[in-house]
């Protein structure tokens, strides 16, 4: 019953998620433009839950080359207001519409002279007719079995949230330089710029063994260069798989089968994440943080073993996290 359960709130969430193309109308284009053509910020504003997802829209807006900030109605009643001025674009969050606390501001952000919009699930709400733009972010139900909860409701205004930074990153043509330069991170930022060849393993000093071989040899050479993970290649040097740490305590919470006599063909994972040597760093730290991996092997074009990289030589040996804070 749990896992169906689960299922079923993210079946619904998608769904939502999926009726929203319906809503892109002119509007949300319209939106687009005045951004672009702005000379102040993007200013969102929400309470409560909405209020969490409007700071999460103003964080990937700002780490994408728009200019955001997130404004709290209640404080900007109480003199946060003095940060808007007439050149920004308010952007007001509230799937009913009806947020006492928004629906008191915008009149006065109106007074102030921005352009405004809003991401409400109810487009005659009182906040929707306060907007000059309203973007619809309606669902059908929460994935809460009440239909109380904001669940699928967050989810569409964050998805909708997204859909505006992408679309702008396109419309900007922000390029994934200019990415690089908003995510300095300090050493990490010139680091990511860095080609994955410059501080791969070779292929002759990285852990691997021939297809065919035993555990107990595969253990070996893990042990030997303590990078948690050996691959796996054919004698042509093709790659096969890969095993690590994890592979073999899965093998061995499922069987009592005595790993060492083991082939390795049974253990490894078959088809892992690849780069090239010419990939950025960026992108092999993208593709590690997204699947939860410290290893990826690097092939040539034949999908032959060119080496090998650990998480640990993007970040400095240890300096850096994923987050892009130090330890």
């Amino acid at each position: 019953m749990i896992i169906e359960k689960a299922k079923e709130v993210l079946r619904i969430e998608a769904e939502s998620i999926l009726k929203l193309t319906r809503n892109i109308n002119t509007s949300f284009e319209d939106l687009v433009n005045i951004i672009c053509s702005s000379t102040g910020r993007v200013v969102i504003s929400g309470i409560g839950k909405s209020g969490l997802i409007g700071k999460k829209i103003v964080a990937t807006l700002i780490s994408t080359g728009t200019n955001a900030m997130f404004l709290h109605p209640v404080e900007a009643l109480h003199g946060d207001l003095g940060m808007v001025n007439k050149d920004d674009v308010f952007i007001a969050i509230s799937n009913s519409g009806e947020t006492n606390e928004l629906n008191q501001l915008l009149p006065v952000i109106k007074q102030i002279g921005c352009k405004t919009a809003g991401f409400t699930g109810k487009t005659n709400s009182s906040m929707a007719n306060f907007c000059d733009i309203v973007i619809d972010t309606g669902v059908e139900k929460e994935a809460c079995p009440f239909n109380m909860a904001p669940t699928s409701s967050t989810t569409a205004q964050l998805a909708m949230g997204d859909a505006l930074a992408v679309v702008l990153i396109t419309k900007k043509k922000f390029k994934k330089s200019d990415f690089m330069k908003s995510h300095p991170g300090g050493v990490l930022g010139k680091r990511l710029s860095c080609r994955v060849g410059e501080i791969m393993f070779e292929a002759s000093t990285a852990p691997a063994v021939l297809t065919g071989s035993s555990m107990g040899s595969a253990i070996e050479e893990m042990d030997k260069f303590r990078l948690g993970a050996v691959i796996v290649m054919d004698k042509n040097k093709t790659l096969k798989g890969i095993i690590t740490d994890g592979d073999i305590r899965h093998y061995l919470a499922k069987t009592q089968y005595d790993l060492a006599s083991q082939p390795v063909d049974m253990i490894m994972s078959k088809n892992p994440h690849t780069l090239t040597s010419e990939s950025f760093l960026y992108d092999a730290l993208n593709i590690m943080e997204k699947y939860q991996i410290t290893v990826l092997p690097i092939v040539d074009k034949k999908n032959r073993l060119d080496g090998l990289l650990h998480l640990h030589d993007i970040l400095g040996k240890g300096s850096f996290q994923f987050n892009g804070g130090h330890k």
